[in-house]
C-alpha cells in the first residue's frame, strides 16, 4: 500500500490537489488524485472571507474532516501558521490534526495576519515543536514547514534555503518556499535539503512548466494552493462580467456555454 509519505519521490513528483469542499475533492479523485489537500484560501472564499486566518482552526480541522470522510483518500491541513505564536500552539494543531485523521499538515513562519516573518531561531523552534508534536502521533503524519518569506517579501532565496535547512534539521519531513522569483531558485532548494520539497505550481512561471520539467529540478510534490479555485472564480467572473458588465456583450450568455454538462458532473461525485 502506497502511503502518503511513500508519495514523496524528489525527481518524480506526485500532484498534491488543493479542494475547497466536499464536490471538488470528489471530482479531483474521480480524475485521479492520489492524495488531496485544503486550501487556506480557497476554503476562506466559500464563506466570502479572504485569506490569512479567514478561517478558524475549529473551521479547518472540520472541513478537513470532511474531505476525508468524502473521498477516503489521504488528506493535508494547509494550516497556516498553525493559529498561534507560539512553539506549544502549533504543537497543539499537530496533535489536534492527526485526531482529525489528516496524514499531514503545512505550518507557515508568517506573522499572520501581517506579511512578517518570525525570526529564524524562532521559526525553527516552533517547526521542532510540531515535529515532536508529529512524532507523538499514532499514525503517520508528515509535516510540512514553509519558508513564506520568500513569498510575502520578508527575505530572499538565501534566507529561505538557510530556514528550510534548520527546519529539515529540526525534524520536518517535507520543505516548502513558495514562489520563488525562479525555477533555478526551486532547483537550487531542491539541491540544498534532503527531505522532499514541494513546489507551488501557481503564478505565470509556475504553471508555464509540466511535471516532468519540475521532475529534473527535483521536486518531489506539486500542490495548487488555491490556483484551481481561483480558476473556477475566473469563470465566475468573466460570466458575470459579460452577463452584468457595461461592454459591449452586455447582456449575453455565452460564458455559460463553456459549461460541463450535469450527467459528467454526477458521475464524477459519484
Amino acid at each position: 500500500m502506497t502511503t502518503f509519505r511513500n508519495l514523496h519521490k524528489p525527481g518524480d513528483p506526485f500532484i498534491l490537489a488543493n479542494a475547497w469542499d466536499i464536490g471538488s475533492a470528489r471530482v479531483l479523485k474521480s480524475m485521479g488524485a492520489q492524495a488531496i489537500a485544503t486550501s487556506s484560501a480557497a476554503h476562506a472564499f466559500t464563506f466570502g472571507r479572504p485569506d490569512g486566518l479567514g478561517v478558524s482552526r475549529d473551521e479547518a480541522l472540520a472541513h478537513a474532516e470532511d474531505l476525508v470522510a468524502a473521498t477516503g483518500l489521504p488528506v493535508q491541513g494547509d494550516f497556516e501558521n498553525g493559529w498561534g505564536d507560539d512553539p506549544d500552539t502549533v504543537a497543539e494543531t499537530v496533535r489536534l490534526a492527526g485526531e482529525a485523521g489528516l496524514v499531514g499538515i503545512c505550518i507557515e513562519d508568517i506573522k499572520l495576519p501581517s506579511p512578517d516573518a518570525y525570526a529564524r531561531a524562532f521559526a525553527i523552534e516552533r517547526i521542532k515543536a510540531a515535529a515532536a508534536a508529529a512524532r507523538a502521533l499514532p499514525n503517520d503524519f508528515v509535516l510540512t514547514a514553509r519558508a513564506d518569506g520568500i513569498m510575502t517579501g520578508a527575505y530572499d532565496i538565501e534566507e529561505a534555503i538557510s530556514r528550510l535547512q534548520g527546519f529539515e534539521a529540526a525534524g520536518a519531513d517535507c520543505l516548502y518556499a513558495p514562489i520563488p522569483k525562479t525555477t533555478l531558485d526551486v532547483a537550487r532548494i531542491c539541491a540544498a535539503v534532503t527531505a522532499p520539497v514541494n513546489v507551488l505550481v501557481a503564478g505565470p512561471i509556475y504553471t508555464a512548466e509540466t511535471q516532468r520539467s519540475f521532475a529534473t529540478m527535483g521536486a518531489a510534490r506539486l500542490s495548487l494552493g488555491s490556483a484551481l479555485a481561483r480558476a473556477t472564480h475566473r469563470v465566475l467572473y468573466d460570466a458575470a462580467a459579460e452577463m452584468f458588465g457595461n461592454g459591449p456583450k452586455d447582456g449575453s450568455f455565452s460564458r455559460l456555454g463553456l459549461s460541463i454538462s450535469g450527467d459528467t458532473i454526477d458521475a464524477l461525485l459519484t
